[in-house]
This record gives C-alpha cells, structure tokens and sequence, in this order.
C-alpha cells in the first residue's frame, strides 16, 4: 500500500508516492512551470523523465501523475493523500483530515500566506477529483509551533490588531522542525519530552527554531515567512522604518516592495551572483568579495540567532543542522560553529566534512551544551505518518 504526498506551489506541483510499510519512496517528481505553454512534469522512477504537459493546469499535472501511477498498476494500491499546507493559523495543533470545514478554514488562512495557501488549496481540490474516494490530510508548517508562549508569539503592536486580525507569529518549517526533534532524541538517547534543542533548518528558505522538552518555544518566522533569518531571496528581518523609507525613496508600491524583500534580497541581493549556496561557495573561493559576504552574514544571523534561545531553554542537549544548506554546506556549518565558538564547542573538521550528502553525524560537542549534530530531515516522512495515523484513527 502506498500514500501520495503533495506539495503545490503556485506553479509547481512536488509529488512523492511512499510505501507504507517501510517509508521508502518509490516514485516521486516535480510539475513545474504550471499555467504556461511551457510546463513540465518529471518523473524519478528507475531514472529520470520530463515530459510536456498538454494540460500545464495544477488539475492536469495530478492527472498526469495518476495516469503514470494508473499505467505501473500503482493508482489502485494508494490508500490516502497527504497534503502540506503551510498556514494553518492558530485553529490547527495538529495534522487533520480535510473535510469542507477545513477547505474553508485554509481559504481563512489565505491572506496570512497569499502565496502558499490559495496554491495549497489548488493542490488539494485537484487530488480529490482525481481521487475522490480517498482520505485527504493537511499538514501544516505552522501546527508544531502552536506550543509557543504568549512572550513569544506576540508581537509588541496594539493587543486589538491579535484580538481581532491574528496578527501574531505563527513560524513555519514545523514538520522539519517537528521530525528533527524527534529524530535527535533517538539519537542522543533522550526521552522526546525531555530533550532541548535549537534546530537551524537551512535552505533556500531559513528558520531556526528553539525546543523545550520536545515543543517549539520560539522560531524565527513570524506572521510569514519574511521574518527572521536572511535567506535565499528574502531578506529575513528588517527595520520596519525600512519600508517608509523605500516607498518614499524608490517610489515603490507595496507590490514591488514586497517583491523586492521576498525575491530578490538575501543571499542573491547580497551577491548579486545566485541565490545557491554551492555557487556563492565556489564564486567566494575564486575571490567573490560579495559572494564572501553573502556567507558570511548569513553565518553570522544564524549564529546570532541560536545564541539568542539560549535563555528560552535555560539547557541544551544540542544544536542541530538540516535543510538543503545545513545538510550539505560543511562550509557554512562551519562559519556558524566559528561564532559560537564562545559555548566552548570542540569542533571536528573531519566530522564536520564527512556529513554531506545524506549522512549524519556529531560535528562538534560542548561540556554544557551537548552537541551539534547534522540531522538530514524528512517532512515528507512526516506527512505519511500524520496521514497514516489519521487514517488509522478513522478506521
């Protein structure tokens, strides 16, 4: 028996078809360039394939995607699909299944998250007539940090623009965070409910996340995935007088503003090179001054950041490294473990550039902070099982 995982952007459709049993996965592919005459889908199933899509719609790449799972005699042995959604507001703590309730609530949830969810959604209606007896699962980037406190959620504004707007921070990434916490405490041998841990999911998107006895205390996405940590293309926190100052200066819209911070800031804005940290590796070490310090700042904010848990968690068993950059960029692991250096961490070079490429391991260990360790993540691990639990639960 097999689940389909979903993930939709607003041009682009991620798939994976899991086995049930062991969690392997057997097929997976991306639909890209969605609602262009240009559109793609691509297949990974013993090799790789792309094709065009005659119907480049988000309904028509997951009918490609049955009609490949239907032609492997595959279409029938899927038991559910699991969907990441990435607000869920404060009404979601956990994983549900969807019903039309909430189909309704997601649409809710649209204006804190105008890219992702109306494409989220799209996702979903598409799966279920594709699939329409089947159980459908939202899992969503903001459930696992639902456990924050007040102190941290809030932000210092009029406590009527939270009573009435929710205006507040949500954070994001929470099914990476929630897997990487559950899988450093096997590691380390420590029961989920006692381990404290900041975990730095690092990619193209950024988040750090601070975790006490096995719950999310404080992240650094906020209300969107704006705030926070410099990234690929966004610009991570900024002066809020920035934006004044910008519209008046450039005599930019809240349009091209919001482009500006979200798509071309960061590393790439930084770099003016790429937004990819394995060229801004490659351009620094030919003698990319700004590559250098696209790097470099970005080093700096995360260590800055985990630093700044500390007194959330009072304890630490270990910090963890994961995502696209935290798992392969022993570089960048090791300008961050630099600045923490003052915690009396003894970093492994040789640990630090074995764990690349899908391998764990403890790269650096402090008498009173644990350890730091790469962790390679699994949120599509993550949607299966909260899928298959909820599933389970309804039968």
């Amino acid at each position: 028996m097999y689940a389909l995982v979903i993930n939709c952007g607003s041009s682009s459709l991620k798939f994976a078809l899991i086995e049930t049993k062991n969690r392997q996965t057997v097929i997976s592919g991306t639909a890209e360039q969605l609602n262009t005459p240009e559109a793609t889908i691509t297949f990974k199933h013993e090799g790789k394939n792309t094709e065009s899509l005659t119907d480049g719609t988000h309904a028509g790449a997951f009918r490609a995607v049955f009609d490949y799972l239907q032609s492997r005699d595959l279409a029938g042995e899927v038991i559910a699909v699991g969907h990441r959604v990435v607000h869920g507001g404060e009404y979601f703590q956990k994983s549900v299944e969807i019903t039309p309730e909430v189909i309704e609530i997601i649409k809710r949830c649209a204006p804190l998250a105008p890219i992702h969810n109306p494409a989220n959604l799209t996702g979903i209606l598409a799966a279920q007539e594709v699939f329409p007896t089947l159980p459908h699962v939202a899992v969503f980037d903001t459930a696992f940090h639902q456990t924050m406190p007040e102190e941290a959620y809030l932000y210092a504004l009029p406590y009527e623009l939270y009573e009435d707007f929710n205006i507040r921070r949500y954070g994001f990434h929470g099914s990476s965070h929630r897997y990487i916490t559950e899988r450093t405490a096997e590691i380390l041998d420590i029961p989920l409910d006692k381990i404290n841990l900041i975990s730095c999911h690092l990619g193209n998107g950024a988040s750090v996340t601070a975790v006490k006895e096995g719950k999310s205390v404080d992240t650094s996405m906020g209300l969107t995935p704006l705030e926070g940590l410099m990234m690929g293309t966004r610009s991570g926190s900024i002066d809020p007088g920035l934006v004044p100052y910008l519209v008046e200066r450039l005599n930019y819209d809240i349009y091209e503003l919001d482009h500006l911070l979200n798509f071309k800031s960061g590393l790439l804005g930084i770099s003016g090179v790429s937004n990819d940290c394995r060229t801004l590796e490659l351009k620094a070490n030919e003698g990319d001054k700004r590559c250098q310090l696209a790097l470099d700042m970005f080093a700096y904010r995360v260590a800055k950041t985990v630093a700044s848990y500390l007194p959330a968690l009072q304890k630490l068993d270990a910090i963890v490294f994961t995502g696209g950059i935290g798992e392969n960029s022993s570089y960048v692991r090791e300008l961050i473990m630099e600045q923490l250096a003052f915690l009396g961490y003894a970093f492994s070079r040789p640990s630090n550039e074995h764990c690349v490429r899908g391998t764990e391991g403890v790269i650096a260990t402090s008498s009173a902070f644990g350890k730091a360790l790469v962790v390679c993540t699994d949120e599509e691990g993550m949607i299966v099982q909260d899928t298959l639990e909820i599933i389970g639960k309804k039968a």
